[in-house]
């Protein structure tokens, strides 16, 4: 069964481990939402569902077509990510409140892993970087033409809502879960929605979060969705040295856009006092991946300029 990273932690009673997954899930709209599936072994051999079969009707002594779904299979190989906090051991006998000290380096390492998760989700490239998982631009493949990647333009143009309308419905089977989208282009939407006399729908998640929606659903900002991509042909080149941004549209499920974890999914592992150091270290730790079981349940719009 498939569960978000936030309710698989219900499931520990470590409270150091409770604490590092708060962090983490707290101010990521992506982990708040996508469910992991717990996998044996270190790679997922799955089919993506391409097209779905034909139906048709017939009279009676008709010769019935047969007709199949297409899928291309795909593979998605666990990632080892993570990194170690260190705790000085002076640090700890001069400071009065050693929990405070050691509460703090940890919540450190667990927001940057965060980012490198964040980070990774999007540009993540395992024929680049063997050691990442395949990230959401890999995924749907925005260097080559499929009808889920929408252009705002040939070499890109400014942001209508009819672009993110027409995103929205690249996504087959219901509403996208999320739109994420860099900070420029959601100051973009919201300038847009004002000049037509609106106001962006806002709530508060469970964490107390302000979360706009456009269309219902939620807009999630990822601080490393770059503005510098470069587009030419309708087709993304390059991720920098241009004026364009992107933004994706996704569906989150076993079915659909899901993530990939080792049985226990993120770990914190105390190693206690170093050999070389003057000092005790704590390791987070997470095997991970990323698959999109359906081509149609994410998309992109590509060539947003300001």
């Amino acid at each position: 069964m498939a569960l978000t990273l936030a309710e698989a932690n219900k499931l520990s009673n470590d409270v150091l481990l409770q604490g590092v997954v708060e962090t983490i899930v707290k101010d990521s709209p992506i982990l708040q939402q996508m469910p992991f599936v717990e996998i044996v072994g270190n790679v997922l051999t799955y089919n993506q569902e391409k097209t779905l079969p034909a139906i048709d009707f017939y009279d009676v002594g008709d010769t019935w077509a047969e007709s199949t779904p297409t899928f291309e299979q795909k593979t998605a190989s666990l990632k080892i990510m993570g990194g170690d906090a260190d705790v000085d051991n002076f640090l700890k006998v001069t400071r009065s409140n050693v929990q405070d000290l050691e509460a703090a380096v940890v919540e450190l390492k667990a927001k940057a892993l965060k980012d490198k998760f964040e980070e990774t989700f999007v540009y993540g490239d395992a024929t680049a970087n063997p050691k990442q998982f395949d990230g959401l631009r890999t995924l749907i493949d925005t260097e080559s033409a499929n009808d889920q990647v929408i252009a705002a333009g040939a070499a890109g143009a400014t942001l209508t809502l009819s672009m993110l309308d027409e995103l929205i419905d690249a996504v087959k089977g219901g509403k996208p879960d999320l739109l994420l989208m860099s900070r420029r282009s959601r100051r973009k939407i919201n300038a847009l929605v004002r000049a037509a006399g609106g106001m962006m729908e806002t709530d508060r998640d469970k964490w107390g979060n302000f979360v706009q929606f456009w269309d219902g659903i939620p807009v999630g900002v990822n601080d490393w969705i770059l503005d510098t991509h470069v587009v030419s042909g309708s087709l993304e080149t390059d991720t920098t040295g241009g004026d364009c941004s992107i933004i994706y549209a996704m569906q989150f499920g076993e079915g659909s856009l899901c993530g990939l974890t080792a049985p226990g999914h993120l770990t914190v592992e105390p190693i206690g006092s170093l050999e070389t150091k003057d000092a005790s270290r704590t390791r987070i730790k997470w095997y991970v991946s990323l698959a999109l079981f359906s081509s149609i349940k994410a998309a992109a719009l590509i060539g947003v300029q300001d």
